[in-house]
């Protein structure tokens, strides 16, 4: 089987979604969602998406670039997912060995992957150098069955779609690089740049501002339950979490129980969500709405020097 490795197009949409959700059914995406993020990255990322073509056919799709929100510079990124049927044929390496020279020549000094959990993807990782770092699971939740009734609305706080700050969204901003800056991460991120995560988060075709729910006190957002669907039955979890000040009330468990009512009651049937391994209160959270832990990667780290 000769493997060819090409920058993606627009009309392998559909066949990279096939890659995606046959590797990772947890992973929520679109055919509008790759062409969208292929065209709308920012350009300090580097960001570029490579496919693997065999018989005519994509069968693979690696993401790689530069960690541009990472305070410390030099990391990258190389995530690879092969079709399953066609794994163990070289097209992951074909994939990760394109991208790492790319990385390389853009002077990145170390590159993070997320490996499916599996004992043969962690194998392969470690042949090629990668060490594991650290676990995250991804939750499934049925929203066909009975959810937790919405909790009492403290007084004080108001719950609004995010639809209610569509003029200005700046206060949604203010939250989400906040929450960002506590989330566990060995590569770490900071939101600075309020025109990137307009075009970038807030304009994201899969962000529904309609079923986000948003926990607001005089006026200003201080928890926020963000939501991703693929449009027909799907939603995952974007961002949930809630200013340090306000934290210890309920109002990010409040906004994310609003926001998955909100979700079956127009109609959508499955919930996902991704957590840290060693975020023990959110996995907690989470478990207590009936989320069950339904597939899990490892961060895996390789120097590139």
């Amino acid at each position: 089987m000769t493997v060819t490795v090409r920058d993606f197009r627009p009309d392998d949409a559909e066949a990279v979604v096939r890659v995606l959700r046959e590797a990772i059914p947890p992973l929520l995406t679109t055919a509008e969602a790759q062409v969208w993020e292929a065209e709308h990255t920012p350009e300090a990322a580097r960001h570029r998406v490579l496919v693997a073509e065999a018989d005519g056919e994509v069968v693979g799709r690696c993401q790689t670039g530069l960690a541009h929100e990472s305070p410390t510079p030099g990391n990258a990124y190389v995530n690879t997912y092969v079709r399953p049927d066609r794994r163990g044929r070289g097209v992951g390496t074909a994939l990760v060995e394109a991208a790492e020279a790319r990385l390389r020549g853009l002077g990145a000094a170390r590159a993070y992957s997320w490996v499916l959990g599996d004992g043969r993807s962690l194998a392969y990782a470690g042949r090629r150098g990668y060490a594991p770092r650290r676990s995250a699971h991804f939750l499934r939740l049925d929203l066909t069955a009975p959810l937790p009734p919405l909790p009492e609305v403290p007084p004080g706080v108001e719950l609004v779609p995010c639809t209610v700050f569509e003029d200005d969204p700046r206060p949604v901003f203010e939250l989400d690089a906040a929450v960002t800056a506590d989330e566990p991460s060995d590569v770490g991120a900071e939101l600075d740049d309020y025109t990137d995560w307009l075009e970038t988060t807030w304009g994201h075709p899969c962000q529904s501002r309609e079923l986000a729910t948003l926990a607001v006190v005089d006026g200003r957002p201080v928890a926020f339950s963000a939501v991703a669907t693929d449009g027909v039955s799907r939603m995952s979890s974007a961002m949930t979490g809630t200013l340090r000040e306000y934290r210890g009330r309920g109002l990010a468990s409040l906004a994310k129980t609003a926001t998955l009512h909100k979700a079956r009651a127009a109609g959508l049937r499955e919930a996902f969500t991704g957590n840290d391994a060693g975020n023990a209160p959110m996995l907690a959270v989470n478990r207590r709405f009936g989320y069950e832990i339904c597939a899990t990667e490892v961060r895996h780290l390789r120097e590139l020097g």
